[in-house]
């Protein structure tokens, strides 16, 4: 007999981990199952939790995330409670409409709400029509006409894939050469496939990159803490986009105030959009967002967790998630109110040689359970399998690493003091995560 409620985590990488292990932490859960999930993704049961440690077991599940019937079986089989989302992929292809469908309950956007990330272009007209500050832009179906639309009109551009592109597919470019290099490589190349069939040609801004994120059951907008994703390879940022780097919260600069401005200016009206046109946005709603002189703009929505965000957000979070998610299920989210711990959280991601490029599979990881010892840290596992009692790297970015201390120094200090304890053949990483802030107005 179930003595509390089963959760089932879908995808594979170090935000779902992040996720389960937030979820095991709850008084209400029995056990947690994430599929396909990684090297990390299972552990014993303990008899409660401790401060960083979870209290139920979980266990990885040999089921693709974009299996959605096999996914529908196990949840059936096991009599899961709650199915949490964590990647966009089967969120594109629908994955919360059929389980809908199926009568089963489950946290994350419909496929015509998930629009909101996996299509730009919709993205862009949504933020035209609401009013809502986001860099001028063009859309582009046909090859010549956009590089006409560049050699136009020459100077710095972002050049994006309209469709998703694993957090890789914007290209910052300084000149109308490497604008017109990044839109070859999307639409003729086709390096990210049909993502890139559509192109968004964008002005660039300059300002303060912010994450900020909220719940939503539809109607209410609970933000959590702002964040600093690193998306560039190199100190400094510099180099190519990736999926993302490292990540902090909260943002010190970034006050009450400006969170408000954030959700009242930019997320509600969004969220009234959606709802408006017959397909309320129930989940996680991100803005990645850049902060200019003339205030907040949006550079993106996603509709889910960012990742590596959710690995320096939710060690923070004070509030059970599960009673947040499910909340925001049964439309009821304006009843509750967001706790957190103080103090900031650090996340530096390990990333394998090549990255964000093609990368080696199987390189034997050390140093993990020395590093994971270290006070106030957490190691989350992305790119990883286990064989017999060896982690292996599986993936780009292989771990991150989290640790939470009493301002932003401190956490950043135990984040790289136990980054210097992991090792793996050609392991790379940022070295500036959670060091330098630009101030925000």
């Amino acid at each position: 007999m179930k003595k509390g409620k089963r959760v089932l985590v879908v995808g594979s990488g170090g935000r779902e981990h992040a996720l389960a292990w937030a979820l095991a932490r709850s008084a209400e859960v029995e056990a947690v199952y994430v599929a396909p999930g990684n090297g990390g993704t299972s552990w014993p049961p303990s008899p409660e939790a401790s401060d960083l440690h979870p209290r139920a077991p979980a266990r990885s599940v040999p089921l693709r995330s974009d299996d959605i019937q096999a996914l529908i079986d196990f949840v059936r089989e096991q009599g899961i409670d709650l199915t949490v989302v964590g990647p966009e992929a089967p969120l594109a292809r629908g994955i919360v409409d059929a389980f809908r469908a199926a009568g089963l309950r489950i946290f994350g956007p419909s496929r015509a709400a998930a629009r909101i990330e996996t299509s730009k272009a919709f993205a862009k007209a949504l933020m035209r029509s609401c009013g809502i500050p986001t860099p001028d832009y063009a859309v582009f179906h046909d090859f010549e006409k956009a590089r006409a639309y560049l050699r136009a009109r020459p100077g710095p551009v972002v050049v994006k894939a309209s469709g998703l592109a694993g957090g890789k597919g914007a290209f910052v470019c300084e000149s109308s050469e490497e604008a017109e290099e990044a839109l070859y490589r999307l639409m003729r190349e086709r390096i990210f496939g049909e993502a890139g069939d559509t192109v968004v040609v964008e002005e660039r801004l300059y300002g303060s990159e912010l994450s900020l994120l909220a719940f939503s059951d539809g109607r209410t907008a609970r933000p959590l803490l702002p964040a600093r994703d690193h998306k560039r390879l190199l100190d400094g940022d510099r180099g190519p986009n990736t999926g993302g780097m490292g990540a902090y919260a909260p943002v010190p600069e970034v006050g009450p105030d400006a969170v408000d401005r954030v959700v009242r200016e930019i997320m509600e009206p969004v969220l009234q959009a959606l709802a408006c046109q017959g397909t309320p946005f129930v989940g996680v709603l991100y803005a990645g967002l850049m902060w200019t002189e003339r205030g907040p703009f949006v550079l993106e929505f996603n509709a889910r967790f960012g990742d590596p965000e959710a690995q320096a957000i939710l060690p923070l979070l004070e509030t059970d998630l599960l009673a947040a998610l499910e909340a925001c299920v049964e439309g009821r989210l304006g009843d509750v109110e967001l706790r957190w711990r103080p103090g900031a959280c650090v996340t530096v991601v390990l990333a394998a040689p090549g990255y964000p490029g093609p990368v080696p599979e199987g390189l034997p990881i050390a140093g993990l359970e020395e590093a994971a010892a270290q006070e106030g840290v957490l190691i989350f596992h992305a790119g990883t399998r286990r064989e017999g009692d060896r982690v292996l790297t599986a993936g780009g970015r292989v771990l991150a690493v989290s640790a939470i201390g009493g301002n932003l120094p401190e956490a950043a200090a135990r984040a790289y003091a136990a980054v210097e304890r992991i090792h793996f053949e050609g392991m790379h990483y940022r070295r500036d995560i959670g060091r330098s802030s630009p101030a925000i107005r």
